[in-house]
């Protein structure tokens, strides 16, 4: 069966264009997903909207988008108002600019989509811009209406196709040093540096997907698989406690290379 799409348009650079689609990069079809059910009835629950005074539920063209300037006080914006603030073209990714590679921290960094040639003739238009961006370690810049709103889109070239990005806006980022501000940035102990060090090289691996597997969606597969059999679930273990206070970092550095190294010989075995 062929990758989903849902999106289909053109990707423009100056005069060179070409007719692309584009599909989710992630995928949550693999999770299990509830439903909310009357216990009494066993009847489905449906989510509707109510008037905060009257308790009626409220007609879909009765509905209106507003934005709280204070107490119990909104303005109201109507859907031609909305569309005004909108981009002309949904169906165009036109590159306005470009940047280093490397000059994009992963914060600003949204949802991933992969982005295709949408038919032959348009191919050859995609992969000369695709490698150009390779060539000169860049990535491409946009703006594209997705998911009914308007959002900034980086363009970077991945193997023989391009993965676009949405970015976050520039508001929606908060700045680091109003966290990091107070932490001591200053030079650190060398021996311990050097044991966190060993540590890091004895706990490394070439990555793969199995290193972020979902424990909770395999446990939730188990117990729904068990009760579909008519079988009690298996009973959850006990919660980690927490961690005790460590006294010394040095024997606790120690201590862990000492294990991990062990769990390394038995794992060669």
């Amino acid at each position: 069966m062929a990758p989903r799409t849902f999106w289909k348009g053109y990707l423009k650079l100056s005069l060179v264009t070409c007719p692309v689609a584009m599909g989710p990069a992630r995928s949550d079809s693999e999770k299990i997903k509830f439903h909310t059910l009357n216990r009494k009835t066993g009847n489905r629950v449906e989510a509707v909207y109510v008037d905060a005074e009257t308790n009626r539920e409220v007609d879909e063209d009765d509905q209106a988008t507003a934005y709280q300037k204070g107490d119990d006080d909104y303005v109201l914006l109507s859907d031609e108002e909305l569309d005004a603030v909108a981009l002309e073209s949904t169906r165009t990714i036109d590159i306005e600019m470009f940047a280093p590679r490397d000059s994009i921290g992963w914060i600003w960094y949204d949802q991933p989509h992969f982005l295709v040639p949408n038919d032959k003739v348009g191919v050859e238009a995609f992969s000369v811009i695709r490698d150009a961006m390779k060539a000169t370690e860049t990535v491409g810049t946009s703006r594209l209406v997705l998911y009914r709103r308007e959002r900034a889109v980086l363009l970077e070239p991945r193997d023989n196709g391009i993965v676009l990005w949405t970015l976050r806006y520039g508001d929606e980022v908060r700045d680091s040093r109003d966290y990091f501000a107070d932490i001591d940035g200053g030079p650190v102990d060398a021996k311990m540096m050097a044991a966190v060090t060993a540590l890091i090289k004895a706990r490394s691996k070439p990555w793969s997907a199995a290193m972020v597997a979902d424990p909770v969606q395999k446990a939730l597969k188990e117990i729904v698989a068990s009760k579909k059999k008519g079988r009690a679930p298996a009973k959850a273990g006990d919660a980690d406690e927490a961690p005790s206070n460590v006294i010394n970092i040095m024997d606790a550095l120690r201590k862990s290379i000492a294990r991990d190294g062990k769990r390394s010989a038995r794992t060669k075995r």
